[in-house]
């Protein structure tokens, strides 16, 4: 078998290695700062959304928790495929792994958005919160708010 035989033989399979590699190579690590904790008291919950209808209260497409420390906390969210996302946010101050509120709804846990999104009686829509993400690595910060 000939040199150039040999080569391209091998250039199908070393190619799609290349491709596989290329893919990976697009992911991105999104950092959450989350700020305006005020108490060292349970654990501040960090969820991760790339579907518009899911969010804030539907699948958590990444969720990690960290202890909640005054001042920030952090967390960091790796290897995500390019794309829009939204962060939301919350301190679980009775450990019972929810958002709580009162009788009407609202929030008695301090909580927050990514890009510090509002909503207007109720939460944010994704579009006020969406966060690109590309290969580049990203820092993002919002804050805490609430009880």
């Amino acid at each position: 078998m000939s040199i150039l035989q040999r080569a391209l033989r091998v250039l199908p399979a070393g190619g799609f290695s290349l491709f596989l590699l290329a893919g990976l190579a697009q992911a991105g690590d999104l950092t959450v700062v989350v700020s305006g904790v005020t108490k060292a008291e349970g654990q501040v919950m960090v969820a991760l959304f790339n579907d518009p209808t899911g969010f804030p209260r539907g699948k958590v497409l990444n969720g990690q928790m960290t202890p909640a420390k005054p001042g920030q906390v952090e967390v960091v969210f790796k290897d995500l495929a390019p794309g829009s996302y939204a962060v939301s946010a919350y301190q679980d101050l009775n450990g019972n792994q929810r958002l709580d509120a009162n009788m009407v709804g609202m929030p008695t846990e301090p909580f927050g958005f990514s890009r510090d999104a509002k909503g207007q009686f109720g939460p944010p829509k994704f579009d006020d919160a969406v966060v690109k993400v590309g290969a580049e690595a990203q820092r993002i910060q919002f804050k805490l708010s609430g009880q």
